[in-house]
């Protein structure tokens, strides 16, 4: 039971990081989806330097802010959970 709850966690984490990956992408480069639909014209983007610099750095706050996230959930679940 453990695996298929690790891994519904492993899915709905991934889930999350796609639509979060598509937001960014959307709000700082202006590209509709990341799906890839095998055509040129859709898959290719002309983006702006500043919109590739606002996404880098729109991505990487994301990952600190999961960092600390996960550095305090650890941090706030008691040593016996911890070691189990």
């Amino acid at each position: 039971m453990r695996k298929t709850t690790t891994k519904a966690t492993a899915t709905k984490a991934a889930q999350q990081l796609d639509q979060l990956l598509a937001r960014i992408a959307l709000d700082h480069l202006f590209i509709e989806t990341l799906a890839t639909r095998n055509s040129d014209s859709l898959d290719f983007h002309d983006v702006s330097v500043w919109g590739v610099k606002s996404a880098l750095m729109a991505a990487y706050q994301a990952g600190l802010t999961a960092g600390q996230n996960a550095t305090s959930k650890a941090t706030d679940q008691p040593a016996q959970q911890q070691a189990a």
